[in-house]
């Protein structure tokens, strides 16, 4: 979109930005299956993984439904968030668009955390990757108008994305169906019978770390409405540099996923010790993982952001932000594997204030402290990310350490 218009690319962060509270709020949600189903992998209760999975598409369906009647509600409000004029008109349409892809994305996350829970990791992998090439062919067509198609901008980058969402779950779904190996999983799916129990189970492990991711991203999405605040150009940068840094947290969010079920194998087991081996092998990797992403930050930041766009006025604001953005890596890094860890253990409600306390009593203020009393504009919105993220690092390992104590010195105490 950069090079296709700074307006649209402008445009194209607030709308994204906006989303992502929305579009994670519903991930997080689908994250509460993760662990009851590595547990029951552990255990060999195939029919039971099939049962809950059935259960958790109901539940995420209905939880996504009504998250995406608030952002309906944001839709018709889109005036008073006060940003550029002149970007509306953009904005408008590209919202709708993304707004039309949220189901489809819960639903395909829903069968993720199935085969991530079953320990295949490939299938989400594979189809994840298939459709972000079908999104860069149609990018490419629907953009700029190429092969004949017509030139539809940042509508026709908002439709690529919606084809490649909507092809997600359509193939993780056969998949499902129509595998040999998915046989026990599918006969406790259709047998299953959908209870409240079954449904208060997932929701008290889903809404913690769901609410958690919301209070995570909605301080970037805060962040990203502060900027839209100074101007276009610096809303702009701002893209850009989140995404750039979205290549770190990818990343680490991968190996916190792994992490996560591997955790739960564990829990299956009640191996605490286990869950701490688990939790400090992911860590190593995820640190050497940031070191590598902050040296690609520091030596080739430049080059990637030359890949977004060509507008100079645009690239001096992000060039300039590329210290606050490799000073917080340490923090997302450690925040997400601990945070990672303890939804292994199925015992998430910290989770909750945990965030809320990191992103937005003390996030949401900073952001707004270093950007404007402090005069330090975007880069101060990007620092003030480190704040958040170190806080929420150090909160997330203390309750991890106290969740697995093991068992023979929580008897100790107790006499």
């Amino acid at each position: 979109m950069g090079y296709y218009s700074t307006n649209a690319l402008a445009s194209a962060s607030f709308v994204n930005n906006l989303f992502n509270v929305a579009i994670f709020c519903c991930i997080g949600f689908t994250y509460g299956l993760t662990p009851i189903v590595g547990s029951l992998f552990t255990q060999k209760r195939h029919g039971d993984i099939g049962a809950t999975t059935r259960a958790a598409l109901v539940l995420n369906t209905l939880f996504t439904l009504a998250i995406m009647g608030v952002m309906t509600a944001v839709y018709f409000n889109l005036e008073r968030l006060g940003q550029p004029a002149e970007l509306l008109p953009l904005i408008r349409p590209y919202f709708l668009i993304y707004l039309a892809g949220m189901l489809p994305v819960a639903v395909f996350n829903v069968f993720a955390q199935w085969s991530y829970g079953i320990k295949n990791t490939r299938l989400p992998m594979w189809i994840i990757l298939a459709s972000n090439v079908a999104n860069i062919i149609g990018n490419y067509l629907l953009i700029f108008g190429h092969g004949g198609f017509p030139e539809l901008g940042l509508v026709g980058a908002g439709l690529s994305t919606l084809f490649a969402r909507v092809m997600c779950p359509v193939i993780i779904i056969a998949c499902f169906v129509c595998r040999a190996s998915n046989r026990p999983y599918r006969r406790g799916f259709a047998a299953a019978r959908t209870t409240a129990d079954g449904l208060r189970r997932i929701w008290s492990i889903s809404i913690p770390i769901s609410m958690q991711m919301t209070f995570e991203s909605g301080s970037f999405t805060f962040a990203a409405v502060m900027t839209g605040w100074i101007s276009a150009i610096d809303l702009a940068a701002f893209q850009i540099i989140v995404i750039i840094g979205t290549l770190g947290f990818c990343i680490y969010y991968s190996i916190g996923s792994a992490v996560t079920i591997l955790v739960a194998n564990e829990a299956g087991r009640d191996d605490r010790r286990a869950m701490r081996r688990v939790a400090w092998a992911g860590y190593h990797v995820l640190l050497t993982l940031m070191c590598v992403s902050s040296a690609i930050f520091i030596f080739l930041g430049n080059r990637l952001m030359a890949c977004f766009t060509d507008d100079p006025a645009v690239l001096a604001v992000t060039s300039g932000l590329i210290l606050p953005l490799v000073m917080y890596q340490a923090g997302d890094a450690t925040q997400i594997n601990f945070a990672a860890a303890l939804r292994g253990t199925s015992r998430v409600m910290p989770m909750l204030w945990i965030a809320f306390f990191s992103y937005m009593v003390l996030g949401v203020p900073a952001t707004y402290l270093l950007g404007f009393p402090l005069g330090m504009g975007t880069y101060g919105i990007i620092l003030s990310f480190s704040v958040s993220l170190f806080i929420a690092a150090a909160l997330f390992l203390y309750y991890f350490l106290r969740s697995t104590r093991p068992v023979s010195h929580l008897r100790t105490g107790a006499s």
